[in-house]
């Protein structure tokens, strides 16, 4: 099925953002896109270490509750980790019309997304079946051996998508030791600087782009300002 690829704009802010900000800007912005109000929008940000309490999580998965703020927010899924060193990509586009309303179809192309970057970075992602997000092979402990690399975590409403993936780069992996990531405790987490790969933010930043615009089609830079990163925000994460 071929599927609508107008342009969607695309923006970065440094620094680390308020996991409560930017949650008010998706939601905002969600609705604007519903109404026509606004251009649909992909937005790359980094937060200060957090984790994020999706719909099905479970409070026993929380195994260190005191370690860092715990936001419960509407996206799907479970409980996950964000953090600095974490590239997070929020996409705020309209399902209804980009995808004929076909959800399971937005998912398979933001996954498809997601591999299509890590090829680019030299590294092979895959999905598996009854686990959401994506996996590399490591081959540490056996062949068997899997460590999830990205997680897919969405909301719609009024057939418009917000919140979205993060991709880890060079975040403290320790840090997801304060929870059962997902809910999938007999698997580990990685990073790309953990497989052995030097990719900056920046470098991260093009390679998904470039995928994006293969399975999504063109986008433009916003010239909106940035208003989320702040000093004091950032400094948490130090």
């Amino acid at each position: 099925m071929d599927f609508d690829k107008s342009p969607v704009a695309w923006k970065v802010t440094s620094g680390l953002t308020a996991y409560p900000d930017a949650v008010a800007f998706m939601e905002q912005r969600a609705a604007e896109i519903g109404a026509g109000a606004e251009p649909e929008l992909v937005w790359l940000l980094e937060h200060p270490p957090l984790y994020t309490a999706g719909t099905s999580a479970r409070a026993s998965d929380l195994r260190e509750p005191g370690r860092f703020p715990v936001f419960e927010t509407g996206r799907g899924g479970q409980l996950t980790y964000h953090g600095p060193g974490q590239r997070i990509a929020y996409v705020m586009l309209d399902i209804r019309r980009r995808f004929a309303g076909d959800v399971r179809a937005f998912v398979s192309a933001l996954e498809s997304w997601l591999i299509a970057a890590l090829a680019d970075l030299g590294v092979k992602g895959e999905i598996r079946e009854g686990r959401v997000g994506v996996w590399v092979a490591t081959d540490e402990n056996g062949p068997r051996d899997e460590k999830k690399i990205a997680a897919l975590g969405i909301r719609i409403r009024r057939g418009v998508s917000f919140h979205g993936l993060s991709l880890n780069v060079a975040p403290d992996l320790d840090h997801y030791a304060g929870i059962v990531p997902c809910g999938i405790a007999e698997y580990g987490v990685t990073s790309l600087a953990d497989l052995g790969r030097a990719a900056s933010m920046k470098d991260v930043d093009i390679a998904l782009k470039r995928a994006f615009e293969t399975i999504f089609g063109p986008t433009r830079e916003t010239g909106e300002a940035s208003q989320f990163a702040s000093e004091d925000v950032a400094r948490i994460g130090k």
